[in-house]
């Protein structure tokens, strides 16, 4: 090989070598921009989601309060009204707990909150580029 022949070649590998780097970081940037979008989807049907929640747990609430009324007045028929309404009480605080447990274990069950396929993205990008490095050694 001449001396021509090994500058082209040298000046070729840092061409290459000049060009993954900018291809790197503009994969990288646009990686980033789709899990900021990943997570601003998942984060506007959370907010949704949870606006629903408040709004069925506060007519749940009144629906619940005359429920209890209604409850307490049946049973204050054949016990004295303190009576009934600590029955009524003691059940509601048992579904409650039942509740908490199950919605604990609810929430375990959706953490965390990443970006699921923009890591799988990645680390398919990063062995790609790893690959592709490796042969332009070679």
């Amino acid at each position: 090989m001449d001396q021509q022949d090994t500058t082209t070649q040298e000046r070729s590998l840092a061409d290459l070598a000049r060009q993954l780097s900018l291809q790197t970081t503009e994969l990288l940037r646009r990686e980033a921009e789709l899990a900021k979008a990943e997570l601003r989807v998942k984060g506007k049907r959370a907010g949704a989601g949870a606006g629903m929640f408040g709004g069925a747990g506060a007519l749940g609430l009144y629906a619940l309060g005359a429920l209890t009324a209604a409850i307490i007045a049946g049973i204050a028929e054949v016990l004295p009204v303190w009576a009934a309404a600590l029955i009524v009480a003691a059940v509601y605080g048992a579904v409650a707990g039942i509740l908490a447990l199950r919605g604990r274990s609810q929430v375990q069950k959706a953490t965390p909150p990443v970006p699921e396929q923009t890591v799988q993205s990645v680390k398919e990008d990063v062995r790609y580029t790893k690959q592709r490095a490796q042969e332009a050694r070679q």
